[in-house]
């Protein structure tokens, strides 16, 4: 059975067919492309030092007036403070993707979505959360122990081969000449140069592990500290999750509309053209002849199918709803509700369809659950705007004990108000009286 290779540089550096793999290939363009990442950042570290920088060379030179350190000090937090995680962001985002080059893992940012849009909730976001700060401490380190590990690592390779070239420089010099400087020492003659010959074959051996090696720990660093902590992941998981049950919802009603339209526009008319056609029918059969009774009652039967149909197509999505909006909806379920409902609604304008819809399917639910179950004698609704959420209340002065451990209804109505990242709050002590209110978020609704 063969085994899977291994997934990072520094797994690889314990892996027997190394040398015949491209990990030594991989890590050796990783460490190239370390040195200008690194200049990048060297350049913007030295910017943000120069206060600092200043500021040692006045105390070194004897110059201690306070009010000039004291804004050099200040000049330097505020440089560093301010400008180095703004640098460090994108810089990390870039060795994020860099990264894959020595790391088949994907590394996932630790940073959170801010709350709303613009300059001032992103800055207030990343400038509160660790994930900058260590994306700041790699840049740091990216621009000093980065490119000294990297040029180590890669200068075996011309010292290897100027190593293995030695006898033959040696060979190369003129009779008499002085003594040839190699790396590690001198030689005179061709024999003396051989033990360096030797070396430089030993250390071209040495080379592919020296280099995965080292592109394996730069690696296994970058990972430490722009990847975020469990809790970070986690919390990036559960955005996934919540952007992906956005996506299914809108997809839901993407999919409810068409199915609406395809009802409204197809079957219903085709229906009504039937119904039509028979009535027709109807008034030129004699009356009370077999065929008028079959055609009376075929007409008969379609009218109620179209009433059926109609319902069912008012169900899907009710068109008070899509042309007048959520306050005439509800007031429309009052209409129907044989226990008289109270409809109380503060609401401006238009509301997202997913929210209209799901606030009119709380309420329906909420009333039916009302007339089946509370032997209420009133209830009222009530529909308001709150601290950026739609709320809905619905209550009744039957006998309560309403919980969602005892059926399906509530349990179901709590997950479809979770679908667009809201909540749902119950209230039915024993005796009554019974309060469900429903929280849709909806921010930037009028």
């Amino acid at each position: 059975m063969r085994t899977a290779g291994p997934q990072t540089a520094l797994q690889a550096t314990a892996w027997p067919r190394l040398l015949a793999s491209s990990w030594p290939w991989r890590s050796a363009g990783y460490l190239l492309t370390t040195m200008p990442v690194a200049l990048a950042a060297f350049t913007g570290l030295a910017i943000v030092s120069l206060p600092w920088l200043e500021l040692g060379a006045r105390l070194a030179a004897g110059n201690y007036q306070a009010g000039a350190i004291a804004a050099l000090i200040l000049l330097g937090a505020a440089l560093v403070g301010l400008a180095g995680p703004a640098a460090a962001v994108p810089l990390a985002e870039l060795e994020r993707r860099r990264l894959r080059v020595v790391d088949a893992h994907p590394v996932a940012s630790g940073h959170r979505h801010p709350p709303a849009t613009g300059a001032r909730a992103w800055l207030a976001t990343r400038y509160t959360e660790p994930a900058t700060w260590r994306e700041t401490c790699y840049a740091c380190l990216l621009a000093t122990v980065a490119p000294v590990l990297s040029i180590a690592a890669l200068s075996a390779v011309p010292l290897a081969a100027m190593l293995i070239a030695s006898p033959f420089l040696v060979l190369a010099q003129q009779p008499g000449s002085a003594p040839v400087a190699l790396p590690l020492g001198t030689a005179a003659t061709a024999g003396q140069a051989v033990p360096y010959a030797i070396a430089g074959i030993v250390l071209l051996l040495l080379v592919p592990h020296l280099l995965t090696l080292a592109a394996g720990a730069h690696g296994a660093v970058a990972r430490a500290l722009l990847e975020g902590g469990p809790a970070e992941r986690l919390r990036a998981e559960l955005a996934d999750v919540s952007r992906s049950r956005a996506r299914l919802a809108d997809a839901f009603e993407a999919e409810r509309r068409r199915i609406e339209r395809d009802l409204h526009d197809g079957a219903q008319q085709k229906l009504v053209s039937l119904t039509m056609q028979l009535g027709l029918a109807r008034l030129d059969t004699p009356p009370g002849s077999p065929a008028a009774t079959a055609v009376t009652a075929a007409h008969e039967q379609a009218k109620q199918l179209m009433a059926d149909l109609r319902e069912l197509i008012h169900g899907i999505r009710p068109q008070v709803l899509a042309d007048l909006g959520l306050p005439a909806a509800l007031r429309e379920l009052a209409d129907q509700c044989p226990v008289p409902v109270t409809v109380t609604t503060g609401l401006a304008g238009r509301f997202p369809g997913q929210v209209e819809y799901t606030a009119y399917f709380v309420v329906a639910e909420a009333l039916t659950n009302v007339v089946k179950h509370s032997g209420a004698t009133r209830a009222s609704v009530t529909a308001f705007r709150d601290s950026g959420a739609l709320a809905i209340e619905v209550s009744d002065n039957g006998r309560g004990g309403a919980s969602p451990g005892r059926g399906t209804g509530l349990t179901g109505l709590a997950d479809r108000i979770a679908v667009t990242g809201g909540r749902m709050l119950l209230s039915s002590p024993p005796g009554g009286p019974t309060l469900v209110r429903a929280e849709l978020p909806c921010q930037g609704q009028p």
